[in-house]
């Protein structure tokens, strides 16, 4: 027989039924907060395992004794579900029937919509990228692009509506830098009539600055100064400052400069952001938004969550919340980045009357973000709790920490290119692709590359910091992106010769069979998870963790060729199910799988 299963996890269905029995065995009230149920540990027969430790003070009972009534009651009550059950220690391991799990796989195995949540009428808005006009996207570019796009996908498949935005960081010092050099040193060159992108060549002059800033402080030491009054006497330093300060007051040729390197900047961004499959709803610019955030100021002194000095400048005192004071407004009247961040954060607020505002930036401006939403939330505003700073660590090469102002960066182009030729190198090897067209061959050396690129650095948690390696992260065997394109492709090339028949299979499942069906039917659950912890990495775990289950369930059983033609129907649908849960995971972590590879 076979078991009619609406989309909902068999967890969740557990949990009412193991409560009922409770409830009917002792007498008294339980809920489904006093469970603590997980998948049962592979060396132990069963599906999902009930903690019995803690009943056992409440009902003065064994954890052996409660295990063995609770487990008698519910196969009793409920065969059509649970169809045996053992009890280890404290823990019931509890094994669902067959027939429950075919029920899942006739169900969904077809259904493109399987692990997608109905609108839950609530909008998350995620900010990523933040890049600064100065220089190009660089590596650690790359893990914010990839996890912002990855939580605001994984929001909108949990129900959300989603705002992808990007605060684009085009003006200060370090701008002023890369146009100082530019009038130094470029005698007129552009990105056009040098073959250069756009924002590779600004990028070039930023490391121009820092070199004959750095000549010119050598120079005056040697003169004589001591390092740090070089360090404010250098003509260049001094240039860039008086630079800055036109730029403020709007001087009309400094102006003109400004917009013509920057907009030579967006045009090498907007490239790089489709080469990589990114993309804003919104985007801000610090120049529009360096002064908002002066009104709060105001209000704030009103009403005593800021307090001003002597010296005119406004200060919070966040001693008493384990921090310390912050300064929010200089005593010339500037703002500085908090006080921005706050009216930002505003604007967004009115703009889109967002639930949540999730920030993707780097665990060094974890102080930052702690003292941002603090100050909302002293200000009284109503979108301050919503506020949540998705804190990544950094990534590193296995020769140390990068540096742009040295030039020492890894260049998100230059990597995305090197990634490409080593899955062509890669894809070679196996000579599977020699009946591919030139054009399907650069689609699919991108589709690898880019799949290796995003798997590798969002399987790793994003609060750990990391460590690049190209060369593993394509590797078409173990935790990698390839590795599972290549089992989709696999699946795919079966599915092309035979799509599996409506009807329903009736009979046992072996071990594997089984394996894949439970571990295919948690993919909602795992959604729900990486959306609660705004954490890509575990469906990246989970979706290698079914790629791998597939690999050995199909070196182990044979599909087209099955024992009958009903297991050859089954092991369809098992083929059809996880085709469809890996390019969806995969497409949740901006990853493309191929049908061919």
């Amino acid at each position: 027989m076979l078991l009619k299963t609406p989309e909902m996890s068999i967890v969740s269905k557990i949990k009412p039924l193991i409560v009922q029995t409770l409830t009917d065995l002792y007498g008294q009230a339980f809920t489904d907060g006093d469970l603590t149920i997980s998948t049962t540990k592979p060396e132990f027969e069963g599906d999902y395992t009930l903690v019995l430790f803690s009943f056992v003070k409440q009902l003065k009972k064994s954890p052996e004794q409660l295990g063995q009534e609770i487990g008698t009651s519910l196969v009793q009550r409920h065969p059509e579900l649970f169809s045996a059950y053992n009890v280890i220690k404290g823990f019931l391991n509890l094994t669902i029937t067959d027939a429950y799990w075919l029920g899942v796989l006739q169900e969904q195995y077809n259904n493109p919509s399987f692990g997608k949540k109905a609108p839950n009428g609530k909008k998350v808005m995620v900010e990523y990228s933040s890049p600064n006009t100065n220089k190009p996207l660089h590596l650690g570019h790359l893990r914010n692009i990839f996890l912002g796009w990855s939580i605001a996908r994984i929001h909108q498949e949990a129900g959300y509506d989603t705002i992808k935005s990007c605060i684009v960081n085009d003006r200060g010092i370090h701008i002023c830098k890369s146009m100082i050099a530019w009038q130094l040193f470029a005698d007129g060159a552009t990105p056009a009539s040098t073959g250069m992108k756009g924002d590779h060549f600004v990028g070039d002059y930023y490391v121009k600055f820092n070199d004959e800033f750095k000549r010119q402080v050598e120079e005056l030491v040697q003169g004589g100064m001591k390092k740090e009054e070089a360090e404010k006497e250098a003509p260049v330093m001094k240039a860039t400052q008086q630079m800055l300060l036109e730029w403020e007051a709007g001087k009309p040729d400094v102006m003109e400069l400004w917009a013509k390197m920057n907009g030579w900047v967006y045009a090498g961004f907007d490239a790089t952001y489709t080469r990589i499959g990114a993309d804003f709803q919104k985007m801000y610019y610090e120049s529009n938004t360096y002064l908002l955030g002066k009104q709060f100021v105001e209000d704030g002194l009103k009403t005593g969550v800021f307090y001003k000095k002597e010296d005119g400048s406004v200060w919070i005192n966040l001693t008493e919340d384990g921090l310390d004071e912050k300064l929010v407004l200089r005593k010339d009247g500037t703002s500085v980045y908090i006080t921005q961040d706050m009216g930002l954060a505003e604007q967004k607020y009115e703009e889109f009357s967002y639930d949540q505002s999730i920030y993707v930036i780097a665990d060094e401006q974890n102080y930052h973000m702690k003292v941002l939403k603090l100050i909302l939330q002293k200000l009284g505003k109503p979108y301050a709790a919503g506020i949540h700073h998705l804190s990544y660590g950094m990534v590193e090469l296995p020769s140390g920490r990068m540096k742009s102002r040295e030039g020492t960066v890894v260049d998100a182009d230059d990597i995305v290119e090197e990634m490409a030729n080593v899955a062509k190198a890669k894809t070679e090897e196996l000579g599977k692709v020699k009946d591919f067209s030139e054009d399907e061959l650069k689609g699919l050396y991108d589709t690898i590359a880019l799949g290796a690129l995003k798997f590798f650095l969002l399987r790793v948690d994003p609060k750990k910091k990391m460590i690049f390696n190209p060369e593993e992260s394509i590797d078409f065997h173990g935790f990698t992106g390839p590795f599972i394109q290549f089992i989709h492709a696999r699946i795919k090339s079966i599915l092309r010769k035979e799509n599996p028949a409506e009807t329903a299979y009736t009979g046992d499942l072996l071990k594997l069979e089984k394996e894949l069906i439970v571990t295919l039917e948690q993919y909602p659950n795992v959604i729900e998870q990486a959306c609660a912890e705004h954490n890509p990495s575990l469906l990246a775990i989970y979706i290698f963790g079914v790629a791998k289950l597939y690999s050995s369930f199909y070196t182990e059983h044979h599909v087209l060729t099955a024992e009958t033609e009903a297991k050859k129907q089954l092991r369809l649908k098992l083929s059809e199910m996880t085709a469809h849960v890996i390019a969806s995971a995969m497409g949740l972590l901006g990853i493309r799988v191929p049908e061919r590879m």
